[in-house]
C-alpha cells in the first residue's frame, strides 16, 4: 500500500529566555570535550541559540523586525526531549542536521502564524491528518515494546517445534567444473569443453570420495584435470552449516548421516560431491536470540493484524475508479 509521509518536527518543547552561564574554556576542558562531547553539557546548558527570534509571547514590530535582545535558547535537556519525539534512535550526524534546520522551522512557523495561515482550513485538516499518523506511530513504537516481551515458555516451544531448522553439520565439499578450461588454439577450445569427460571424472571422483579418500585430495585433483585452480591448496571444507546454508537442490545432502558421501549433484553451476563429517542440533541458548526476534516479529503482527481486521472498507469505483496495483498488497 503507498506509504504517505508527513515530516513533521513536535514544537511541544519550552524554551529558556535567559542564556546560561559560561566559563572561558581552558585546556584541560578541551581535552574532556573531545573525549566526551557531551559528557561536560549540563542539561540546563545551552546547545541551540537562535538570535534574532523572539520567544513565544513576545511582541515584534509590524515590519518583522525582533528587538536586539530578541533570542530563543534550547538547552540540552530540551533538544534531547525533541529528538526523542522525533527519532529517538537518531545518530549524531542527524542531530547536527536538525540543530541547523529547527531553527529554520521556527522562523518560518512564526512567520507563517503572522500571516494567519494556521487559521485556514487547510492548515487545520493537515494537524488532522498529521495527528492520526503520529497516534499511529505511538501505537505501533508501543507494540514493539509489547511484542518484545516473549514469554520463556514460548521461546522452548518454539525450539522443541523446530529443532530440525537448528540442526547443523560440518559439511566438506568437493566442486568438479562442468567444463574444461581450454586455452585458445587448442583442438577443442570452440568446442564442448569436454563436458561429457568432466562428468566422467566427476562420477569417478564420488566413487573414491566414498572409498575414503581425502577431500582436499580430490578437490585438488579435479581442478587440475579441469586447467583451473592456482598455487593454492583448495580448502573443501565449509564449516558449520544449516540446510538452509546450501542451496535448495542441495539440501538433500542433509539427509545423510555422519560420515556419508552424497551421490553426485551436477547442475548448470557444475558437478558437486558432499560429505557429512558431524551433526548437531544447536543449543537453545545459542539460537534463542533468533527465536526471540521471530517470535517478536509475529507477535507484533499478529497485534497489529487484530486491531486492523476489525474494520472493513468499501471504496466508491465510481470515484476512484480501479484500485492501484500496490493497494492490493
Amino acid at each position: 500500500m503507498r506509504k504517505l509521509c508527513v515530516a513533521i518536527l513536535l514544537a511541544g518543547v519550552a524554551f529558556a529566555q535567559k542564556p546560561p552561564k559560561v566559563h572561558a574554556p581552558d585546556a584541560d576542558d578541551e581535552k574532556e570535550k573531545k573525549a566526551a562531547p557531551t559528557a561536560r553539557v549540563a542539561p540546563n546548558d545551552a546547545v541551540i541559540t537562535i538570535k534574532g527570534l523572539c520567544p513565544e509571547g513576545k511582541q515584534v514590530s509590524k515590519t518583522g523586525a525582533a528587538g536586539s535582545d530578541c533570542q530563543v535558547i534550547v538547552t540540552r535537556s530540551q533538544f534531547e526531549q525533541l529528538v526523542k519525539a522525533v527519532q529517538p534512535t537518531m545518530d549524531k550526524q542527524s542531530q547536527q542536521h536538525l540543530a541547523t534546520s529547527y531553527p529554520q522551522f521556527l522562523a518560518m512557523a512564526q512567520e507563517a502564524e503572522k500571516r494567519g495561515l494556521d487559521k485556514s482550513p487547510e492548515f487545520a485538516e493537515r494537524v488532522r491528518f498529521a495527528r492520526l499518523q503520529i497516534l499511529s506511530q505511538e501505537l505501533v513504537r508501543q507494540i514493539q515494546d509489547e511484542a518484545a516481551k516473549v514469554p520463556e515458555k514460548d521461546i522452548e516451544q518454539y525450539y522443541q517445534d523446530h529443532s530440525a531448522e537448528y540442526e547443523q553439520a560440518a559439511i566438506e565439499r568437493i566442486v568438479v567444473p562442468n567444463r574444461k578450461e581450454e586455452k585458445p588454439g587448442t583442438p577443442d577450445s570452440a568446442g564442448s569443453g569436454g563436458e561429457a569427460e568432466m562428468t566422467k571424472e566427476a562420477d569417478a571422483l564420488r566413487v573414491r570420495a566414498a572409498a575414503g579418500e581425502s577431500f582436499a585430495k580430490l578437490q585438488r585433483e579435479a581442478y587440475e584435470f579441469a586447467g583451473v585452480g592456482g598455487n593454492t591448496d583448495p580448502n573443501p571444507s565449509m564449516g558449520k552449516l544449516r540446510r538452509r546454508g546450501l542451496p535448495i537442490a542441495h539440501a538433500s545432502v542433509f539427509d545423510l548421516k555422519a560420515g556419508e558421501v552424497s551421490p553426485l549433484i551436477s547442475d548448470a553451476t557444475g558437478h558437486y560431491i558432499y560429505k557429512i563429517d558431524s551433526k548437531e542440533i544447536q543449543d537453545l541458548a545459542d539460537v534463542k536470540p533468533e527465536i526471540t526476534s521471530i517470535l517478536k516479529r509475529q507477535r507484533m503482527q499478529a497485534m497489529i493484524q487484530s486491531i486492523q481486521q476489525r474494520v472493513t472498507t468499501d471504496v466508491n469505483r465510481a470515484y476512484f475508479g480501479a484500485p492501484a496495483k500496490d493497494d492490493d498488497d
